[in-house]
């Protein structure tokens, strides 16, 4: 496996990174987690080198999470960085941000999230996490020793993207859809 550098982090990711968004699933009605299956899958990839798994409050109908903190019991997690992300269309108020996330930390059977983004941020979120300070949750969340590095996760033009990436001096990461086809889409290049 490869690794590469992880800007100021100190982390080196495996260069294939592993999304719990499209697990294999179950056949019939609730198409649910095929949780062996996808067990197996997880702790193959972690054997082969794979080191960053992602996942989302969201992501499986909401048992993205609670798979993931399954699979990476028996050794697993201390061998992974995991990524999450706070549900941003949620957010009302300043008592979603500990709600969500610890309910997060119990999903994932955890005591702290090594990459933690803000879902999704477009311009409507971004203005809700301002309105809210959420930079000083988090800010406390990272001093405690609960979120590792802190970041987003981006979904919409670019003039907003620098607005986000300008409005926090301590982003340590971000994530955007890249996409090979249409470079100029969203953040792009």
């Amino acid at each position: 496996m490869e690794y590469r550098n992880f800007g100021r982090t100190n982390f080196k990711p495996s260069a294939l990174g592993f999304g719990c968004m499209r697990l294999p699933q179950t056949l019939g009605e609730d198409g649910g987690i095929d949780e062996p299956e996808a067990t197996r899958m997880v702790r193959y990839a972690i054997d082969q080198g794979v080191n960053y798994f992602d996942t989302a409050w969201s992501y499986h109908g909401g048992q993205s999470e609670v798979f993931l903190g399954k699979a990476l019991q028996d050794g697993y997690r201390e061998k992974v960085a995991l990524a999450t992300k706070m549900p941003s269309w949620l957010i009302e108020k300043q008592e979603d941000f500990d709600h969500y996330f610890f309910t997060q930390l119990e999903r994932l059977q955890i005591d702290h999230i090594d990459f933690y983004l803000l879902h999704t941020l477009n311009q409507n979120y971004w203005d809700t996490y301002c309105r809210l300070n959420v930079f000083d949750w988090a800010e406390k969340q990272l001093a405690e020793g609960r979120i590792r590095h802190l970041g987003f996760s981006f979904h919409d033009e670019y003039p907003v993207f620098e607005k986000i990436l300008t409005g926090y001096d301590h982003w340590d990461f971000c994530q955007i859809q890249y996409n090979y086809m249409d470079t100029d889409y969203q953040a792009g290049e």
